[in-house]
């Protein structure tokens, strides 16, 4: 038996039956590929970009360029730039309620006997039940009022129209 190695690798068939390694790419006669182009600038344009873009909605897809985004609050936090939301969006684009959390929170924490922070953010008959269960069970429902508020310090309490409080 002879080595197979010393005698240029294996055979797979007749000599002169392999492949053809003189049609390997940047020989002569290779069919040649497209070559790519240099790299050539566009020209600037003449008029100047529309920011956003005409027929843009407020609400875009998570990724996509929000109108008004990053613009200069107005006094009292107010954005004049985005007139659905003008406390601005929340990262889900949902616009931030007009009223604050910690004001909120902090009525509802001493003052949740009488429903404060919930008559504040607007959510009345949350409020009324919360009076209710706190008289009815000789302040015992109190816990009800204490837990609300904290919840609504760390931002899990929405306005009536489904919208975030916000920070300041």
């Amino acid at each position: 038996m002879t080595d197979p190695y010393q005698q240029g690798g294996p055979q797979y068939g007749p000599p002169g039956t392999g492949p053809d390694l003189s049609k390997s790419p940047g020989a002569p006669g290779y069919p040649s590929q497209p070559q790519p182009q240099p790299y050539q600038s566009q020209p600037y344009p003449s008029q100047p970009q529309q920011y956003p873009p005409q027929g843009a909605q407020y609400g875009a897809p998570y990724g996509q360029p929000q109108p008004g985004y990053g613009a200069p609050m107005g006094p009292g936090g107010y954005n004049p730039m985005d007139p659905e939301a003008p406390y601005g969006r929340d990262i889900n684009g949902v616009p931030y309620s007009d009223k604050q959390k910690l004001t909120a929170g902090l009525l509802q924490i001493f003052l949740g006997a009488f429903g404060a922070g919930r008559f504040y953010i607007g959510d009345t008959g949350i409020a009324v039940a919360q009076i209710a269960v706190t008289w009815l069970t000789c302040g015992f429902g109190g816990i009800w009022p204490l837990i609300d508020g904290i919840m609504m310090l760390t931002g899990s309490v929405q306005d009536p129209q489904g919208r975030p409080l916000r920070e300041n």
